[in-house]
């Protein structure tokens, strides 16, 4: 198990030197100045030559692109991830100050798709292609296909207009501020989790499927044992491992779609602050956050293997 882990860990640090290398240089042949963003092109043409050089210097712009890129190794290494062009804080701040939302709707989001998802697939598996299987995989073809954004501002307009409700700007965190942070956060998780449903509903239906036609389900059911019992004890501890594979894959794409989804709802979260570095052109913001998406998505994968290969321990052997 240990060299298991050890390989696991060993490619994610890869696989995140391989990432910090891409984003790097994307964020460097972007088109566009730097300079125009800051100072707009009014102001642009009022600066000197001398000015531009100065400035493109203290941004640490002017240096070669491998003093660059080491600069900015350094700077994750002590954790401040370089410093926003128009805000008085580094990147390693925004994170510590907008992060805990964005975590707290991520985690809420997994949550509640499980509740929603899991439910739904032993009713759909255990009456295949009956009324409510197929009310359920339509729901489910539904969910995927609407877009998060757009379901998101759907609710702000609801609440708003019938019910005059507006949801609290800022908050702290769940032990802060409770009742004020789960206002916040629970319309995008809602949003975010009734996607994930969808494809957990979906997988786990399959996988529930395969599962109880298999021998030892059938053995189960010839000892006497009920339906109910058969589905908590057998079958559904086996269909989960491809369903916590899944989970772990969503959760990282969770990070992605809560960049529209909190600029629907207005949580001003890391998803916000990537969305208002990219209307500024903040390459500094957009650069570190991107790269802190890949470093999150690959430590969960590697978490979810090695959850994998504890509960099945064929695969560590593989």
């Amino acid at each position: 198990m240990y060299t298991y882990i050890i390989r696991r860990m060993a490619f994610g640090a890869l696989t995140i030197f391989g990432v910090s290398i891409i984003v790097f240089l994307i964020m460097r042949v972007m088109p566009g100045d730097p300079l125009t963003a800051i100072f707009g092109p009014e102001g642009m043409t009022k600066l000197t030559e001398a000015q531009r050089d100065s400035y493109m210097k203290d941004l640490g712009l002017s240096d070669p692109l491998i003093l660059q890129y080491f600069y900015w190794l350094g700077d994750i290494a002590t954790g401040q991830f370089g410093r926003s062009f128009f805000r008085a804080e580094s990147v390693g701040e925004m994170v510590l100050r907008r992060g805990p939302l964005t975590a707290q709707i991520a985690i809420l989001s997994v949550i509640l798709s499980w509740l929603i998802g899991i439910p739904v697939a032993i009713v759909s598996a255990l009456r295949p292609n009956s009324i409510a299987d197929n009310l359920v995989r339509f729901l489910s073809i539904i969910s995927i296909a609407i877009p998060g954004f757009w379901l998101g501002m759907l609710i702000v307009l609801a609440l708003l207009f019938w019910f005059g409700y507006r949801q609290p700007l800022t908050g702290a965190s769940l032990l802060d501020a409770p009742w004020t942070t789960f206002q916040m956060i629970i319309g995008p998780a809602i949003v975010l989790g009734l996607g994930q449903a969808a494809y957990i509903a979906r997988m786990a239906r399959s996988t529930l499927l395969e599962v109880i036609r298999e021998d030892y389900v059938r053995t189960a059911r010839a000892k006497g044992l009920n339906s109910r019992g058969v589905i908590r004890l057998h079958a559904l501890p086996n269909a989960l491992l491809p369903v916590i594979t899944l989970s772990g894959i969503l959760l990282g794409f969770v990070l992605a779609g809560s960049i529209p989804v909190e600029r629907a709802f207005g949580v001003p979260g890391l998803g916000y602050a990537m969305f208002t570095a990219v209307n500024e052109r903040d390459i500094f913001v957009m650069q570190n956050l991107v790269f802190l998406y890949a470093m999150v998505f690959v430590a969960l994968n590697i978490t979810v293997d090695i959850i994998i290969a504890w509960l099945d321990p064929r695969i560590r052997y593989s």
